[in-house]
């Protein structure tokens, strides 16, 4: 059993500590929060017996695993205090701006004798899983089409002159470390890291992105990518084959998968999950923890991701 302490009381937290809940092997001891009264309230709203304002070093005593849901910007930081204190680490995707950052993590991490793993819920759903199943029935890839565009109610807030932590530079806000990585993942874990990558992002009036595309190029295959926090669209996505093509209601989630074979009837799969999927990343985090398996291509993802959202970011100057 992992005893986590959750770092921040953001709604992201909170669904991780209900995802903890329905979940094998893994409790919630502590909410660490710098603001003690935020923090009591917010273990009591979750169930957790304990709160702490104090640094995160303290709590390696009490827990053997601490979730950093805090804003964007202080997750490295945050991961590398919990490292030294060895504590398992389970942080919210991005877990670090950079790729070079998350390899010096993962490097101390490793000397720690600790798990450092970052959070990435869509990749560890069934429906994924049951896409990657279906790959071979498409024959030779040759396109594939990734959406998630989804409106920010924050983004109200920016055409009101504000700077919400979520579209705020400094903290590494913007629709791509947001909504981006996703499709970003998906196509990593499906395919790979690509040879080349292309694209733009879109500024707003922050100075962070609020939309953006990519174009990730494999040897035979091409996928496109678009995400928005400042537009909205149900568009789904798409994998193209000689074959066939396999239609994918969310790449966050999938539940409905429509296979349709060139020249034949589409084929429909309904994917029975969890409502919440955050609880198979939870438990893909305690096999690590408990030594079932090596994290290495966890790990390895990540980095990849991150060396896109690098490529993408840079006619920025981020």
């Amino acid at each position: 059993m992992i005893t986590f302490a959750t770092i921040g009381t953001s709604v992201i937290t909170e669904r991780f500590a209900d995802a903890v809940a329905g979940a094998e092997g893994a409790r919630i001891g502590v909410v660490s929060s710098r603001e003690a009264e935020r923090g009591r309230a917010f273990a009591e709203r979750i169930g957790a017996p304990s709160s702490s304002a104090g640094p995160i070093a303290a709590l390696a005593g009490e827990v053997d695993a601490v979730y950093i849901g805090s804003p964007n910007g202080l997750h490295a930081a945050q991961a590398r205090e919990a490292i030294e204190a060895g504590l398992h680490v389970f942080v919210e995707k991005p877990a670090t701006p950079t790729a070079a950052e998350l390899a010096a993590l993962i490097e101390r991490a490793d000397a720690r004798g600790v798990v450092l793993f970052e959070g990435m819920r869509n990749v560890y759903d069934p429906g994924l899983a049951r896409v990657r199943e279906l790959l071979p029935r498409l024959g030779t890839l040759r396109r594939a089409s990734f959406a998630l565009n989804q409106r920010s109610a924050r983004y109200d807030l920016v055409l009101r002159g504000e700077t919400p932590n979520i579209f705020d530079p400094a903290l590494a806000g913007g629709a791509l470390f947001d909504l981006g990585v996703y499709p970003l993942s998906a196509a990593v874990s499906l395919f790979g890291e690509p040879s080349r990558v292309t694209g733009a992002l879109s500024r707003i009036a922050t100075g962070a992105d609020g939309a953006g595309a990519a174009l990730l190029t494999y040897p035979d295959l091409v996928v496109d990518i678009g995400f928005s926090k400042v537009t909205a669209s149900a568009r789904p996505s798409e994998i193209q084959g000689e074959l066939g093509t396999l239609t994918i209601d969310r790449i966050t989630d999938p539940r409905q998968l429509v296979l349709t074979p060139l020249g034949g009837e589409p084929e429909e799969f309904a994917i029975d999950a969890a409502d919440n999927n955050m609880r198979y990343e939870v438990e893909r985090f305690a096999q690590l923890v408990s030594g079932a398996d090596s994290a290495a291509a966890d790990q390895a993802r990540s980095l990849a991701v991150l060396r896109i959202v690098e490529s993408l970011r840079a006619p920025l100057g981020a």
